[in-house]
């Protein structure tokens, strides 16, 4: 049965003690012995208070006491309520001596989520000089190298990019790769592609070993900050340095491409793996199904992911979803349900872009049935809707002339914590434009800004051409002005809504100064201009001046289309030029245009109005 000395007593002997060296030396003595024989700590008897830094760090290195009774100490004192390091350390170091590695890890971590130490690393750094001689050099490294990896997963980097500078300036042993993976995974994962790609070029600088793993995160970094050039040059110079690129790395340039729509670089990419016999992966097919989608080449798409499937290469949700979404971008939903089948057949499990790619095309079909037994599919399946596939159906409705329910939908969207986007607010304003109800469309734009959701090129587009609807061209030219002063710059749509406006208006003048400002500016007209230009001219019966800008469009490279036939075959028979009028016609149908039933109408009323 152990003896203790009691409580009063013990405090008494403590309170009178003066705080010098010995002082100190005798408190820890008396813990340590209160811990040996007790292997749990009572601090009302040695209140946390009163214990000085040095007290903590004698006790918790004492290397006569059992680790469990140093960690039961630490325990009680609660340093995390505190802004001392000293504990943390010292009981560190004492567990790396006693390889008790796992638990060191675990104190250190509670070190790096300590909010209440300030320059933790300057004091850690002090601390280790002046305390920690007694431990060898490969401890007091351990310790390090551990404080780098937990302040990394923690998201403290730069706390963990102190402790990587002090281990290369005071002599350490040479700095684990796998310890600055670490640091490279947490930023990745942290989306910090800036300081990954910055602390990539710090190891190469401080001779830390570069694995192919590590070149390619730092190359992804690159791409993903918009750095592709810079990421090419990083992999040219790992290969002289002896690190082969792997398909990882190629597939995160090949992306990075693909994105900017640059192709040569793209096929450069692919050549480069030809020559140095980089097998594809899924993820490589899954790129060349994206690259022909973009270029428009179907079946070019369709070839690669055969081509896959024989080489034995297993078709992920991906690449299906690639393939899928390269159909419905064309219109060809029954083959891209045909995929979609194939893949749930081979236990392939369709993620929410799946249902979104799908939701997509459907939409855009007009087939809203279709889009609503996906959609309770995907949720029967245990999948959420996101902002991108409401985007999607608020779309499709607003096309179908269902804006109020594209509104509900709105609403909808708030309710499951997803803030509405000028994406959304610009669906809802079109629709509301195409159903003629202009003010509301105004309101809900106006609601946008008032929602600290900042208006982009669409935007301002769409209330210059309700501006324009309504006759109001000074609210119209403010607007106008606005959206130059903000940077989002004037489209071809948005002049067009300037040149509608003033035609419907019979302000051919103020129409022809806009088309020659555009000019000017480098936004070239396109059919729908000179569409609005000829309706104009044929409204205010200059059909002759009409025809020769008819005449125009193929000459300056315009495919003329259903409404620039309409205008100009509306204009002739209101002058009751049937027989001109019936030729347009012809040549219309010869063009493989199928005519609207306002062109019927209007050949229709040429018959009525023919001049003698």
């Amino acid at each position: 049965m152990s003896i203790k000395p009691p409580l009063s007593a013990l405090k008494k002997s403590i309170s009178k003690i003066p705080f010098t060296s010995n002082s100190d030396q005798r408190i820890a003595n008396l813990i340590s012995k209160s811990l040996k024989s007790s292997q749990t700590f009572d601090h009302t008897q040695f209140p946390p208070t009163s214990l000085n830094p040095n007290i903590l760090t004698l006790v918790l290195s004492n290397t006569h006491l059992p680790p469990q009774s140093c960690f039961n100490f630490f325990n009680s004192i609660q340093p995390h309520k505190s802004n001392l390091i000293e504990p943390y350390i010292s009981l560190s170091c004492r567990l790396y001596k006693a390889k008790d590695f796992a638990l060191a890890k675990h104190i250190l971590n509670q070190l790096a989520t300590n909010n209440e130490i300030k320059h933790p690393v300057e004091k850690i750094t002090t601390f280790v000089k002046k305390n920690c001689d007694g431990f060898s050099k490969i401890v007091v490294g351990k310790l390090f190298d551990t404080l780098f990896r937990v302040y990394a997963d923690n998201g403290r980097f730069d706390e963990g990019l102190e402790v990587f500078d002090y281990m290369k300036s005071n002599g350490f042993s040479k700095i684990d790769d796998r310890s600055c993976m670490v640091f490279l995974l947490a930023a990745k994962r942290c989306e910090k592609f800036d300081l990954l790609s910055g602390f990539f070029r710090k190891m190469v600088d401080s001779g830390v070993g570069i694995t192919v793993y590590s070149m390619t995160m730092a190359v992804s970094a690159m791409c993903k900050i918009g750095e592709s050039v810079k990421a090419r040059e990083l992999m040219n110079e790992m290969i002289v340095k002896g690190v082969k690129p792997n398909a990882n790395t190629y597939n995160a340039l090949m992306d990075a491409y693909l994105k900017k729509f640059e192709f040569r670089e793209v096929e450069m990419v692919l050549d480069l793996m030809e020559m140095e016999r980089v097998s594809y992966t899924v993820a490589t097919y899954t790129l060349l199904i994206e690259f022909y989608s973009v270029l428009g080449k179907i079946e070019d798409a369709q070839k690669v992911f055969d081509e896959m499937l024989e080489k034995g290469i297993v078709a992920d949700v991906y690449a299906y979803t690639s393939m899928i979404s390269c159909y419905c971008k064309t219109g060809k939903m029954k083959r891209a349900f045909e995929l979609f089948d194939d893949m749930t057949e081979r236990g392939v499990v369709p993620n929410v872009h799946t249902y979104g790619v799908l939701l997509n095309g459907v939409c855009k079909a007009g087939e809203m049935k279709a889009a609503e037994v996906l959609l309770s599919e995907m949720k029967s399946k245990g999948l959420d809707v996101n902002d991108v596939i409401i985007n999607t159906l608020m779309d499709g409705y607003c096309k179908k002339g269902s804006v109020d329910y594209a509104m509900k939908l709105q609403s909808l969207m708030e309710k499951k914590g997803f803030k509405a986007s000028v994406v959304s607010y610009n669906i809802i304003a079109a629709g509301l434009c195409k159903a003629n109800r202009l003010d509301e469309a105004k309101t809900s734009l106006f609601t946008m800004a008032d929602s600290g959701v900042a208006p982009n090129a669409l935007t301002y587009t769409t209330l210059i051409d309700v501006f324009c609807k309504q006759g109001d061209f000074v609210e119209a030219r403010r607007t106008f002005r606005e959206m130059e002063s903000k940077g989002e710059r004037p489209n071809v749509v948005t002049y067009n809504a300037f040149i509608d406006g003033y035609c419907k208006k019979g302000l051919m003048k103020e129409a022809y100064r806009i088309r020659s400002e555009m000019e000017v500016k480098g936004v070239m007209p396109d059919v729908y201009t000179f569409t609005c230009l000829v309706h104009g001219e044929c409204m205010a019966g200059r059909v002759d001046d009409a025809m020769k800008l008819f005449d125009e469009m193929p000459q300056r490279g315009f495919v003329r289309n259903v409404i620039s036939y309409t205008a100009m075959i509306a204009g002739l028979s209101k002058e009751g030029r049937s027989e001109e009028a019936f030729k347009l016609y012809d040549e219309m149908q010869n063009a493989g245009i199928s005519p609207d039933d306002t062109l019927y109408s209007s050949l229709v009323g040429s018959l009525h109005s023919v001049k003698g």
